[in-house]
């Protein structure tokens, strides 16, 4: 699903990332996590996709918004669990979105 963002600008936080063979908790943490996300001020949405390469990217209001979903408590135990755990590597790119456009039938 494509997530119904405001006009520009806002936030970007594009999540890159490759998994390791260890499936134990992932699954319900990611869950979990795209439930917490939403009820962070400033979130906007979320989209996802997996097929080798994960990619996920979040939307949000402001620099602010993003540094304090960083720093949520519940957050940092599941980044800490992914560094130990469930990824390979993975990568984190903040972007401002100045110009969006679209088409939907």
């Amino acid at each position: 699903m494509i997530a119904k963002t405001p006009p520009p600008p806002y936030y970007a936080v594009i999540f890159s990332s490759l998994r390791t063979d260890v499936a134990e908790g992932y699954a319900e943490t990611a869950q979990r996590m795209l439930e917490l996300a939403a009820e962070q001020p400033g979130y906007l949405g979320v989209e996802g996709v997996r097929e080798g390469l994960g990619i996920t990217v979040s939307y949000w209001e402001s620099l602010e918004a993003i540094r304090h979903w960083k720093q949520q408590t519940e957050h940092l135990i599941a980044q800490q669990k992914g560094r130990t755990d469930w990824y390979a590597a993975y990568k984190t790119r903040i972007c401002k979105v100045e110009r969006d456009y679209g088409f939907e039938k």
